[in-house]
């Protein structure tokens, strides 16, 4: 058997949070295309549930949508007894949902901290560790959580002090469970994108005036598109990356390379 053979997803089942949009949506079809059947999990089902639509048609793999407030303990316990239920098992965890406010420090409010670490962050400890406690029953699985080069890095000329704080949070908490996991045959890795064109990014008034300073330092001199996340997701998800664990994986053209 090949490496493109040995690449494919079939058989295997894996869910998105954050998912009926942007770098979420991206991924869940990536990993559908490559043959795995996928759940798209977020807090607007009816979005979902489009999503969901769209890649069982694009792709005629089993799609389904959980509608899910991945910050609530007992439905994110239920959307994990779901997918389970619904497609059979779970072998590839994908906690992506996220949120970036772009207020200086000193005028944020603590509610407004605190929407971003629950989100950001407490979210995929809950995510998380759900999916393991199912992994770790069946000996087997791979968890992907969506960092940042935020994680790396303060970004400019924004100020998002809460969102850079989770994502670097979010990067050591799958270390962390990389390492307690490791020899109980679960794997916890990160993907950390830098700038991407999703098309809320593209569309927000507020983000549209960055786009050209992102671009000018940006050494590709470019944002990145969403579907270039998409080889690394389907990677990270199958038994190639079998020796990957405990890793955190830079997509950002170089941004934090200077």
């Amino acid at each position: 058997m090949g490496i493109l053979d040995r690449m494919r997803l079939d058989g295997k089942v894996a869910y998105v949070t954050g998912g009926a949009q942007g770098l979420g949506k991206a991924m869940a079809t990536g990993l559908a295309e490559a043959g795995a059947d996928v759940a798209i999990v977020d807090i607007n089902g009816d979005k979902a549930q489009a999503t969901a639509d769209e890649i069982a048609k694009d792709t005629g793999r089993k799609t389904i949508a959980v509608a899910t407030d991945v910050t609530d303990q007992d439905q994110v316990e239920d959307m994990i007894k779901t997918v389970v239920d619904k497609l059979g098992g779970l072998d590839a965890a994908f906690n992506n949902a996220g949120v970036c406010l772009n207020i200086p420090a000193e005028e944020m409010t603590f509610e407004q901290w605190q929407k971003v670490v629950n989100l950001n962050l407490n979210a995929v400890f809950l995510c998380s560790t759900a999916a393991g406690r199912y992994m770790l029953k069946q000996g087997k699985g791979s968890i992907v959580n969506t960092a940042s080069m935020s994680a790396h890095i303060v970004n400019r000329p924004q100020p998002q002090c809460s969102y850079n704080a989770t994502k670097a949070g979010v990067i050591q908490l799958s270390k962390s469970l990389a390492i307690e996991w490791a020899k109980k045959g679960v794997r916890v890795n990160t993907m950390s994108p830098g700038y991407m064109g999703t098309d809320l990014t593209l569309s927000s008034p507020d983000l549209k005036p960055l786009i050209k300073t992102w671009n000018d330092w940006a050494p590709l001199g470019r944002l990145g598109k969403p579907d270039e996340l998409q080889g690394m997701a389907v990677y990270l998800a199958g038994d190639t990356s079998s020796f990957s664990t405990g890793e955190d994986y830079l997509i950002d053209g170089a941004f934090t390379a200077w």
